[in-house]
């Protein structure tokens, strides 16, 4: 292994997910910067793994930097996070960037991700979506990232701290009541469990046991459906636009118009123009 940075990827939950190649990097390297060693130990035991370690949180960020500048360019460190894969709302942004400034060479040992797996859970569209990092703390930070969504086409993903699951979900329930939502609790862990469906039912279904609300939690909620925009126009006054706009324009250029207006689909749009050049 070349000396340089390492950022290696870690079990989100159960540690039998530690691939190979992950245990492999770790025996190699000569240091590892972790979130908190207290809890990476369980980790690095479990393999029989005994290497120096720097704690790396927001705030020390630069102190560990300029603690591993002198020994960067010819020693091998690893970095990992508490869980999953580093850098994604965890700490290290400012250590790979010190890397690449430095044209020290980095490498990525990829791993588990709790955004990926819950992606997959959800049964919701994955080929295109949006990470939001963690839910705010605040009532009125919650409010305003909920209401941000409210206009997303595309997937929303975002943790969810156990104290605040409750209010996320009432907080979507009241904003985006039409949304299909799915929340991944203990993602690979014992009590590993998903809710899909209403913020309606998924709101019944926690109320049945207060432990649904215990534990570490992904959240998604299915994109803005372009149909309901429909649904919020009455068909009078569509008809009526739809009627001014044919004295001026062809049936392909009404058709295009109101699309981009309203987001209804073309096909609602096509139908009804129709109807009233008949």
């Amino acid at each position: 292994m070349k000396p340089g940075l390492y950022i290696v990827g870690t079990p989100i939950g159960n540690l039998d997910d530690v691939s190979i190649r992950s245990q492999n990097v770790l025996n190699s390297v000569d240091q590892i910067i972790c979130e908190n060693p207290k809890h990476s130990i369980k980790l690095l035991s479990k393999f029989g793994i005994k290497k120096k370690m720097y704690s790396l949180h927001d705030h020390n960020e630069d102190e560990i930097i300029k603690k591993i500048g002198n020994i960067a360019t010819s020693s091998r460190i690893a970095l990992i996070s508490d869980a999953g894969s580093p850098l994604i709302s965890d700490p290290g942004f400012k250590l790979v960037r010190f890397y690449i400034e430095n044209k020290i060479n980095i490498s990525v040992v990829p791993g588990p991700s709790a955004i990926i797996s819950a992606l997959q859970l959800s049964g919701m569209p994955a080929h295109s979506f949006k990470f939001l990092g963690f839910l705010p703390k605040n009532k009125k930070g919650i409010l305003d990232f909920i209401k941000n969504i409210e206009n997303e086409e595309l997937t929303s993903v975002f943790f969810v701290s156990t104290h605040r699951v409750k209010i996320c979900i009432e907080t979507i329930s009241k904003y985006l009541a039409d949304r299909e939502i799915s929340i991944c609790k203990e993602l690979t862990k014992l009590n590993e469990k998903v809710f899909r469906g209403s913020p309606k039912n998924i709101i019944l279904e926690f109320e049945k046991d207060k432990k649904n609300n215990l534990g570490e939690f992904v959240f998604l909620v299915s994109g803005k459906n372009k149909e309901n925009d429909y649904k919020k126009l009455s068909d009078e006054l569509l008809d009526k636009q739809i009627g001014k706009l044919l004295n001026k324009f062809s049936l392909t250029d009404v058709v295009e118009i109101v699309h981009k207006l309203t987001n209804i689909s073309k096909k609602i749009i096509y139908k009804k123009v129709l109807d009233q050049k008949k």
